[in-house]
């Protein structure tokens, strides 16, 4: 956008405005009636469009096309001139997304103070969505162990197409961010994510919020639907929508377009729509609370997003990761793993998944040492005092055992916990601890660890 469009259905009108800018620096461009106006718009869109109200022998107003420019392109301000005005007109032009109003016949200092200001407008809008655009793209998903590798990979096969992915998995595990890493390695890329959190918003706010709404009082005010024309929307936790909104988000998927509450005009747009769930879809229908026929739409590509239990060999990864981005973005410390609370992070029991190891690193950083690496006794469950004392306390039904018994069940319990820990690779576990292949084999046949049940293959 690098132009000014004017549109004045008086030719002298048009011109002199146009003289005016173009001695200010700026490119015009004019038009004087309404089919020149959107063949205009619709060549290049200009970075203001100056419209006058009133344009004889036209087929629409200003009102009219200011309407349109605001559907198709909500960035670019528009300001309202005429000779006719009066204080309804420019309310009606400014509840309508009209940046300002200006009668005829206008002083050229408050003309140029009003382009001045929109233009500014408009280029402040286009940094802040470029801003939003580089921060979805350099979303980084993070990790090597097997689950993980299955997941980007069929994220990559994804990304290029328009296709309805339906990502499942527990809370907190990365479903937003899988959805983000699609639209960023895809071809809307350059426009807007835009999520919707069905569990976050009030069940009678939902359909104004998702499809916008037209009042007297307050005009005309997009919902995200609309302003995710053209990029992704995100359905986030889609189970918890309202069941009426659901067969209007059915109808939206079908058709492609929707009615704003209260209003009357068919609004079309061009999304591709991720949804994600953490609980199970097919119980919800059977259950009455979902519609089989959105499933239907919204399950194209279904793709499981592993819990963190599923991932324990990326937890190093992950955490260092947040070390650095907390760094970056809250000037907390930066701080090292030591060994002890790498071996604690990948045994510990996540239910949150990664939501939770990303909120219990910011605490250490906050609460823990400004300095030096991260210790064991900074996590959750972890032992204070002194560091030196390796003695452990037995408890339970530990403490009631035979020598045998207990020292079977803690090596069951220890080994099961390594192997867990490098996400069932044999090979890995032992060199850690400090047996051959074979020999930890034949140790879990006989602590009756079964191969393929409890224990995975080598990858």
């Amino acid at each position: 956008m690098s132009s000014i469009l004017i549109v004045d259905d008086e030719r002298d009108i048009r011109e002199l405005v146009g003289d005016i800018l173009k001695d200010e620096g700026f490119s015009i461009r004019l038009a004087g009636n309404s089919d020149d106006c959107m063949a205009e718009i619709e060549k290049e869109a200009p970075s203001l469009v100056i419209l006058d109200i009133w344009l004889k022998d036209s087929r629409m107003d200003g009102i009219d096309i200011l309407k349109t420019v605001k559907r198709n392109n909500p960035d670019v301000p528009v300001v309202i001139i005429s000779g006719h005005g009066n204080i309804e007109i420019a309310v009606a032009a400014i509840k309508q997304g009209a940046y300002d109003f200006i009668e005829k016949p206008f002083n050229i200092d408050q003309l140029m103070v009003v382009v001045t200001r929109a233009m500014e407008a408009s280029r402040l809008r286009r940094e802040n969505n470029e801003l939003r655009r580089k921060d979805v793209s350099s979303t980084k998903m993070l990790g090597a162990s097997p689950a993980f590798k299955v997941l980007r990979a069929q994220l990559d096969k994804v990304v290029k197409s328009n296709g309805r992915v339906m990502l499942s998995g527990p809370a907190g595990s990365g479903k937003e961010m899988a959805a983000r890493y699609i639209h960023s390695n895809s071809n809307r890329a350059e426009a807007q994510f835009v999520t919707v959190s069905s569990a976050g918003i009030e069940p009678d706010r939902m359909e104004e919020i998702l499809f916008g709404r037209e009042t007297s009082e307050r005009g005309l005010e997009k919902g995200l639907l609309e302003q995710a024309h053209g990029g992704v929307v995100y359905l986030d936790e889609v189970a918890d929508m309202p069941s009426g909104t659901q067969s209007k988000m059915l109808r939206v998927l079908v058709e492609q377009q929707f009615t704003r509450v209260g209003g009357v005009e068919k609004v079309r747009v061009d999304l591709r729509v991720i949804s994600s769930t953490s609980r199970d879809l097919r119980a919800e229908i059977s259950a009455g609370r979902f519609r089989q026929e959105l499933y239907d739409r919204l399950n194209v590509v279904p793709i499981v997003v592993p819990s963190l239990e599923d991932r324990r060999e990326d937890i190093s990864e992950l955490t260092r990761s947040f070390i650095e981005v907390l760094h970056s973005t809250q000037g907390l410390p930066l701080r090292a793993l030591s060994p002890d609370a790498e071996a604690a992070l990948q045994t510990m029991h996540w239910p949150g998944n990664i939501r939770q190891l990303r909120n219990v690193i910011e605490r250490v950083l906050i609460l823990g040492e400004s300095s030096g690496p991260i210790q064991a006794s900074e996590l959750p469950g972890g032992t204070a005092g002194n560091g030196n004392d390796s003695r452990m306390v037995i408890g339970g039904a530990l403490a009631t055992m035979a020598l045998r018994e207990a020292r079977e069940l803690f090596e069951r319990e220890y080994l099961l916990t390594q192997i867990n820990r490098f996400g069932g690779n044999i090979s890995r576990t032992a060199s850690f601890v400090g047996m051959e292949r074979s020999a930890l084999h034949r140790k879990l046949k006989s602590l009756g660890v079964v191969k393929g049940r409890d224990v995975e293959d080598d990858l």
